[in-house]
């Protein structure tokens, strides 16, 4: 990926959303020690899977640097990627462990930490700026998994389609111009524990996301 590809996909200084800039600022001097900034979206620059979440966790991503990284959200999604062959180990622990997906690439629809998880509208429209450009790097035919209504919203939008017209449910699969959006429920603690998403589930559509991508191969 170029370095103009980059800057267009993300700001690593980025403060369009002021309460997510003012949280992060309190965030870094109680924890000094965490990222405590945009997070960048995460593996191959050639992918022809995207995988969008929500936004950073606070000793998740926020701490790590890396989407899904360092909570619990991250294990049954890394472990499924592993299995299916896009990441080369099972487990994400840092940003330095060596860890590489193929094929693959992990974002967010808001790239900062939202106080309470739950970043506002005005935030998730500021930051689809980025999420757009990383769209537009995909090639025709690549797939796009959305984790939870907000990433596949997010993924509508900056795609400029009417949100009406694609309802969003677990496994569902929607033709969004030349490529593919696929949805799932968010692998968070609370979706799995409740029984939500099933890991049985959550693999179905993990192994549906490959088939499309070896297909168009």
């Amino acid at each position: 990926m170029s370095a103009s590809e980059v800057t267009a996909t993300f700001d690593p200084k980025c403060k369009r959303c002021p309460r997510l800039s003012d949280f992060l600022h309190q965030v870094a001097s109680d924890y000094p020690d965490y990222f405590a900034r945009p997070v960048p979206a995460f593996g191959d620059p050639r992918a022809r899977l995207l995988i969008v979440g929500l936004a950073p966790g606070m000793h998740g991503a926020n701490r790590t640097g890396r989407p899904f990284t360092g909570d619990y959200a991250g294990i049954l999604l890394y472990q499924t990627l592993y299995d299916f062959g896009f990441g080369s180990r099972p487990v994400s622990e840092s940003a330095t462990d060596g860890l590489r997906l193929q094929r693959c690439r992990i974002s967010n629809a808001v790239k900062c930490l939202p106080p309470q998880n739950k970043p506002v509208g005005t935030e998730i429209r500021n930051c689809n700026v980025f999420l757009q450009a990383e769209l537009e790097a995909l090639p025709d035919k690549a797939v796009i998994l959305a984790l939870g209504k907000i990433a596949h919203d997010a993924v509508l939008r900056a795609c400029s389609q009417r949100l009406a017209a694609y309802r969003f449910a677990h496994g569902a699969e929607h033709q969004v111009g030349t490529r593919i959006l696929l949805d799932s429920y968010h692998c968070s603690r609370y979706n799995t524990q409740t029984r939500r998403l099933t890991e049985e589930m959550f693999r179905t559509v993990v192994a549906r996301a490959r088939e499309l991508i070896d297909g168009a191969s």
